[in-house]
């Protein structure tokens, strides 16, 4: 019997299916097949499955964006890492989480740790670029830890499936905690206070449906307490990615950017933190990343990422089915007051506002491509920029890491399990890709319990 998706086969469930019994009779006669050929089980794939999928992929084709590829210093920048090395000195096998190189500073020298956490509660730490283990901690949370974080270049900041937030060193120890959501926690950011007098902030998103906001003060001492949140931001759907930036009319006003699930916009709000607005956080404004289409493209941006010399600049990986979609988008942030309005609107020219906010909208998007990595519903898109800019790398539920060329839209490098990467067919479940000293790193993780270091190959 030949595969379950050969073209025979999908031919004999047709001829079947459709009662052409002499036609059948005929086929498998012919090619060899047995009688019982044309069954069709559950899962298997016909000749009606396959025309929805080309309708549906011929839909969302029509709403893709692709980059010229004119233009100098916009291409894909070679070198590019490549080379794979498999990290064999983690202590246990178990699906790997998070990981990120974080720089600390405990006695006055700065130094960059690769941080690992995998789903046995384990919080690894590795000094780089050896990747030696310098320490395994599997008590600093109580269940698995979900996004990292670094206070101050000395504290760490773990959040987890619990819904804590916990704050320890490096060795450990326990310094605070708070459990202020009653579900998943699946990102902390840390916003470092840019002047003297202006505070810390710390932003966690729970699957509660709400943004916790604390406030901390300018202080580089050790920690020793978490306070309660400052404010809650409740929304309407489960929170997938958020992150701060500074408002580009105001530098010192840090605003939360977020996605949240069943939405294709991104969007922003206040914190109500600063000493210039003694507000609570409101919505400044949305985004819409899909102006012009309908409910055959929906999606959600789930994951995001500032561009690492532009902040006016984002990316952004899709939950959309069967492969990710990549977005490159052009930030309109909201101002920070509201424009009067002369007169009244009138129904034309509310629509006449609406029309040209959402062509506004899609000229922002300079790029939306498709990645190819394929993703089911239970996926969890991630994406890395790399150091320049010049493209951006995302994972996939085949084992393979793409590179997408940032002016493009082009997927134009593939990290495979036959050039020492992870396992054919396995998640790949996390990144991270930025400077180690003077070299280039990608570092990838997945539910091959691999920890792969992808670096430059040296000519």
């Amino acid at each position: 019997m030949p595969p379950a998706d050969s073209s025979a086969l999908i031919v004999a469930r047709f001829l079947k299916s459709n009662h052409y019994t002499n036609s059948y009779d005929a086929f498998i006669n012919e090619a060899g097949l047995p009688a019982s050929a044309g069954d069709v089980g559950k899962g298997d794939l016909t000749l009606e499955t396959l025309l929805e999928e080309k309708k549906t992929f011929d839909v969302s084709v029509r709403y893709e964006k692709l980059g010229s590829e004119d233009g100098e210093g916009k291409g894909w920048a070679r070198p590019a890492p490549s080379k794979a090395m498999a990290v064999t000195t983690l202590p246990s096998k178990s699906n790997l989480l998070s990981t990120s190189v974080e720089l600390f500073d405990e006695a006055g020298t700065p130094q960059p740790l690769l941080l690992v956490t995998s789903a046995d509660r384990r919080l690894h730490i590795l000094d780089v670029p050896a990747c030696s283990l310098r320490a395994s901690l599997p008590a600093v949370q109580d269940s698995p830890i979900l996004s990292c974080a670094v206070l101050n270049k000395h504290t760490l900041l773990t959040t987890s499936m619990s819904g804590q937030l916990v704050a320890s060193n490096l060795s450990g120890d326990i310094l605070a905690s708070r459990r202020d959501h009653s579900k998943y926690v699946v990102k902390v950011a840390v916003y470092p206070s840019p002047t003297p007098g202006t505070p810390t902030l710390i932003a966690t998103a729970g699957w509660d449906n709400k943004i916790n906001i604390y406030v901390l003060p300018n202080d580089t001492s050790p920690l020793t307490s978490l306070p309660e949140p400052h404010t809650t931001i409740p929304l309407q759907s489960k929170p997938e990615s958020l992150l701060f930036l500074p408002h580009p009319d105001n530098p010192s006003e840090p605003l939360l950017l977020l996605s949240r699930t069943d939405s294709n916009h991104l969007y922003y709000y206040t914190t109500g933190t600063t000493t210039t607005t003694n507000e609570s956080p409101r919505l400044l404004g949305t985004q819409n990343l899909a102006p012009h289409s309908n409910a055959w493209i929906a999606f959600t941006p789930t994951s995001l990422a500032l561009h690492p010399h532009d902040p006016s600049l984002l990316a952004a990986g899709t939950n959309s089915l069967p492969h990710m979609k990549l977005l490159i988008i052009r930030l309109l942030v909201p101002p920070l007051t509201t424009p009067t309005i002369a007169a009244p609107l009138t129904q034309a020219s509310q629509a006449r506002a609406a029309l040209a906010i959402a062509d506004k909208e899609s000229a922002a998007i300079l790029i939306h491509a498709n990645t190819l990595a394929p993703q089911t519903p239970y996926s969890t898109p991630a994406i890395a920029w790399r150091p320049d800019g010049s493209g951006v790398w995302v994972n996939g539920d085949d084992g393979v890491v793409r590179g997408v060329e940032a002016g493009t839209g082009k997927v134009v490098a593939m990290l495979k399990g036959e050039d020492g990467g992870h396992e054919e067919g396995s998640k790949v479940r996390c990144l991270w890709a930025g400077m180690v000293g003077e070299e280039e790193w990608l570092v990838s993780g997945g539910f091959d319990q691999k920890l792969v270091v992808w670096k430059v190959d040296a000519p």
